[in-house]
């Protein structure tokens, strides 16, 4: 054996005791060998569990997948909008010398808002809530992929809260507008919006339409406001004000406008306002620049029970007329009378105020419509009368009101038990009291039970009042004893039809009342 030969087989030797010690060092440390580090790496030592396929998995995935496709198809068409006005602060009165030392108080404030919209052309018109944009002086609008551009406020309706707004921009994608009126109670929707300002933009929220043709009293400046809201539980929060209300087809049906809440933030009660009625505010604004109503010339309320029970209808429904308005009224000079319960228009039912307000309110003033009431024991009237165009009146009475009034002679007093409450002669002495006009007539409600038939509908003077009772089915009253004659032959029903004076709104009204 050469050198060289004995020489390799020392190293080979001497390569595998160290291989050898090296492998009785690792056991001695716990290492992990080969085999376990690829096993760590490369496969899950737990084994998976597969869902199981329940029956109402694909419905579920399916509505899922809607609800997507919905939101990823209409949130392109939502903006983000900015206002900016300056608001005139108040100048301060200081002593002479002293301005230098409130320099701040000579400068006028800037105000900022938000809120959302929707594109409905792609030459870039946009809809959305007008206290979203009111008294502005710069509105700016950002789209989802995030471009800016200046706005103009091409018009505004406060009495339904709609603006129209304008941008110059390209590659815009309009939302689809469906149809409010088809829509129905418990069906799904999507509110899209920015609540909150910046930090939550775009944003989709679910629900279902949770009633239609709600009436918001505290959104309602004038007699010409028109509210027919629908009520939703998708959630809807300051800033989304303006966004839509999207159906699961992905149409619009619905700007959203507001919410009731104790807290200022969501409750589960948000109120959008029907696109039907957004559409044609929208186009009379870019046809016209204004919006045009007309008007019968009446002051309505929706009709109750025993309106229903004393005009003969099967079910509860239509509007009663309360009262005309100063100056000439179309509906009066054709022939409606106080207490009629007007229960369609042009062949179509009316059923409450808000959707009157709305068949009527964008005809064009002079067209004719055709007006069918119903009148005591089942009588029929349809009466043709010329629109006019609606003009700003002050509201009736409102039987809330606080006011206090000093109590009336108590040896006057005297009980009407079948309407529960208490009425005393409007003499000139009382009348005087009260400050009533001299050429109003009748009896004046001093007292009326909580829990009696004319609770919430007639007003005691400290709850409202004063009020005086002018005639009963028609026939006036003067005397108490012309009023007990009155109560003893009721209506159909047991209803009686009271005409009504508040003196506080200096106006006067039907009411309808079942007498015990």
């Amino acid at each position: 054996m050469s050198v060289r030969t004995l020489n390799w087989l020392k190293f080979g030797g001497l390569v595998g005791l160290a291989f050898a010690l090296g492998l009785l060092f690792a056991g001695l440390l716990d290492l992990p060998n080969r085999s376990a580090a690829q096993e760590s790496t490369g496969r899950s030592v737990i084994t998976p569990v597969k869902a199981p396929m329940l029956p109402a998995t694909k419905a579920l995935t399916d509505l899922s997948d809607a609800f997507a496709s919905v939101a990823e198809q209409a949130r392109p068409s939502v903006v983000f909008i900015r206002s900016q006005h300056t608001e005139t602060a108040a100048p301060h009165r200081l002593p002479p010398g002293m301005e230098q030392f409130f320099p701040h108080s000579r400068h006028p404030e800037v105000e900022r808002g938000s809120g959302s919209g929707f594109i409905v052309s792609q030459d870039g018109y946009i809809l959305t809530n007008n206290h979203v944009v009111e008294g502005a002086e710069k509105v700016t609008v950002r789209l989802l992929d995030h471009r800016e551009f200046d706005a103009r406020v091409i018009g505004t309706d406060p009495a339904t809260d709609v603006a129209v707004l304008k941008i110059d921009a390209k590659g815009l994608t309009p939302a689809a507008l469906g149809n409010s009126d088809d829509e129905r109670v418990g069906e799904w929707v999507l509110a899209i919006g920015n609540p909150l300002g910046d930090q939550f933009t775009f944003t989709v929220t679910q629900g279902i339409i949770s009633a239609k043709g709600r009436r918001l009293d505290g959104l309602s400046r004038s007699n010409a406001s028109i509210a027919d809201f629908i009520q939703t539980d998708a959630a809807i929060n300051p800033g989304n004000s303006g966004g839509p209300l999207v159906n699961v087809r992905g149409e619009v049906i619905g700007i959203n406008s507001a919410i009731a809440s104790e807290t200022g933030t969501y409750s589960g009660y948000g109120f959008a306002i029907p696109i039907n009625l957004a559409r044609v505010v929208m186009n009379q604004i870019v046809s016209t620049g204004k919006v045009h109503r007309a008007a019968l010339g009446i002051f309505v309320e929706d009709a109750d029970a025993n309106d229903a029970a004393y005009v003969g209808l099967n079910e509860i429904r239509g509007v009663r007329v309360r009262e005309f308005p100063s100056g000439d009224s179309p509906a009066q000079k054709a022939g409606i009378e106080p207490g009629d319960i007007i229960i369609s228009i042009d062949g179509k039912p009316v059923n409450y105020t808000a959707q009157l307000q709305q068949i009527v309110g964008f005809r064009q003033p002079g067209e004719i419509a055709k007006v069918e009431v119903a009148r005591k024991g089942g009588i029929r009237k349809t009466f043709d009368i010329r629109l006019m165009e609606q003009k700003e009146e002050k509201k009736l009475a409102d039987n809330t009101s606080d006011q206090q009034q000093q109590a009336p002679h108590e040896e006057h007093k005297v009980t009407m038990d079948k309407l529960g409450i208490a009425v005393t002669p409007l003499s000139p002495e009382v009348a005087q009291e009260y400050e009533i006009s001299g050429d109003v007539k009748g009896l004046l409600v001093t007292d009326v039970q909580p829990n009696g038939p004319s609770a919430d509908l007639l007003s005691a003077p400290d709850q409202g009042g004063p009020e005086i009772i002018q005639s009963v089915e028609g026939k006036a009253v003067r005397t108490e004893a012309e009023l007990r004659e009155a109560l003893s032959h009721p209506g159909p029903g047991g209803v009686v039809t009271l005409r009504v004076y508040n003196a506080q709104a200096s106006a006067s009204r039907v009411e309808r009342i079942r007498v015990q």
